[in-house]
């Protein structure tokens, strides 16, 4: 097209609207749009989820705002994590405060001894394929494992392997042993791929330990600890027979307590609503304006509120699950192999929670093996389930620089010692349960002005009411 042709096309439209104007017999749309209102949609929020995670958690109501989980007296020891620094592929230090994380050092106070343990630790690259011990071998060194993954297998009834576990990032292996005469490693283990560990000679710990007498009285109290009764989940034992005949003279005792309970004080989000006095008196029909704002405000309170209870460092569920119930994926891929042994590791599993990318894999395991996975119907919706429970999508649940995500598996309620939701309702001006809206006054500039508040936390009444499926990869395999 030339530029005299190009420059002369509109004014050719702009003749031929002209004269569909000068012909037209009836008044126009774009005239009568003028005399005509708008059917409007309320203000539209793309944020908005599901939020499966609050509506299934029952609520328990926090008069006091503080929720003590009073248990049985634990004897046995829970395991955690311990933290590491890198400052290059060959300088890998473990942070000593985080070796209380262990076990048989968990209490234990005395940063010298801990940076001395520290110091004696030794980085160790493995190979895919290598054999870290063997079972029955003595145990001659205890590792920290920085990064890899590990299998532990034993040798099954008929000579085949069986595997009994997976270790990942930040778990220890030998610890277990401190204490005991001449120990020996009860599994094998075998490295799935390439890794990187600490290495502390058993003879360096054994050094250690003679030279700090803090450490030996420690140590010395752990044992005797960990040889007193106890049931098969660590608390202490209650004496009693089964079985007798005749009038034996029966055993007694008490279930013992733990003296420093857990308590739960409710967190809360807040934020402060300003609203213009002009927009408020005069821009409310068809809707009310102050109400929109709220009603959005406060979808995003709760969007905060289900993030809270999955991330928060000090109640959120990925940080205040215990690291006993946490297991790692076998290959990657959340496969149905996974999912049973997360729902083998506790009674009465209510509900899975998932990142949807991780339910999208979840169900590509199950194609490539022909399984078709159930459904649930929950409140009228029908949502994916696997062995009957629901499974659950919640978009809270981080995926990590490796995509790599976790799979939460809760037993909820009071009732069966599972994982509850706390709040306290009754609160002055409430407006939803647990949430108030509070009129804080005009400004000079005629700014309204409203503090929100909501009140909640999150609370595991046993370890084992909630479980973790941890390192689950959600990328598509090339083919």
């Amino acid at each position: 097209m030339t530029t005299s042709e190009s420059a002369a096309g509109p004014s050719t439209a702009e003749g031929d609207e002209s004269a569909a104007e000068a012909q037209r017999t009836s008044l126009s749309t774009l005239a009568a749009r003028q005399l005509s209102t708008t059917t409007k949609s309320e203000p539209q929020m793309q944020a908005i989820t599901s939020r499966w995670l609050l509506k299934m958690l029952p609520w328990t109501d926090v008069r006091g705002g503080t929720y003590r989980v009073n248990r049985r007296l634990q004897l046995k020891v829970g395991r955690g994590r311990v933290q590491f620094e890198q400052n290059g592929a060959d300088d890998i230090k473990v942070i000593p405060e985080t070796l209380t994380e262990l076990p048989v050092l968990r209490g234990y106070s005395d940063p010298t001894v801990l940076k001395k343990i520290a110091s004696r630790l030794r980085v160790r690259q493995v190979r895919v394929g290598e054999v870290l011990f063997d079972a029955g071998q003595p145990v001659t060194e205890a590792y920290l494992v920085v990064h890899g993954r590990f299998t532990r297998y034993a040798t099954g009834k008929y000579g085949e392997d069986e595997v009994v576990g997976v270790v990942t990032d930040g778990d220890q292996m030998g610890d277990e042993a401190v204490g005991r005469a001449d120990p020996l490693w009860l599994t094998s283990v075998r490295a799935e791929t390439p890794g990187v560990v600490l290495v502390l000679a058993w003879d360096s710990l054994q050094q250690i330990v003679e030279d700090a007498p803090s450490l030996a009285a420690h140590l010395d109290a752990y044992a005797q600890q960990q040889s007193k009764p106890m049931n098969r989940k660590g608390e202490a034992d209650v004496p009693m027979q089964a079985g007798h005949h005749g009038e034996p003279t029966l055993s007694g005792g008490y279930v013992d307590y733990e003296l420093a309970p857990r308590e739960y004080e409710l967190s809360l989000t807040q934020t402060v609503l300003r609203i213009h006095t002009r927009v408020a008196d005069l821009y409310n029909n068809p809707m009310d304006q102050t109400e929109q704002q709220l009603r959005l405000t406060i979808e995003e309170i709760r969007e905060r509120q289900e993030w809270e209870l999955v991330n928060n460092r000090e109640f959120g569920l990925l940080h205040s699950i215990d690291y006993g119930q946490r297991i790692s994926t076998y290959t990657g891929p959340p496969t149905p192999d996974d999912l049973d042994e997360l729902l083998a590791m506790r009674r009465k599993t209510k509900l899975f929670l998932a990142h949807p990318k991780a339910i999208a894999a979840f169900f590509r395991q199950c194609n490539k093996r022909g399984l078709v996975p159930g459904t649930a119907t929950v409140d009228g919706h029908e949502v994916p389930a696997w062995r009957g429970v629901p499974l659950f999508p919640c978009g809270k649940i981080p995926i990590s620089d490796e995509h790599t995500t976790s799979i939460i598996a809760l037993r909820t309620g009071e009732a069966d010692q599972g994982v509850v939701g706390l709040h306290q309702t009754g609160i002055p001006e409430e407006y939803q349960p647990s949430l108030n809206v509070r009129f804080m006054g005009i400004s000079d500039a005629a700014i309204m002005r409203y503090l929100v508040t909501a009140y909640y936390s999150l609370a595991i009444l046993v370890p084992d009411a909630a479980g973790i499926l941890e390192n689950v990869q959600i990328g598509r395999s090339a083919e």
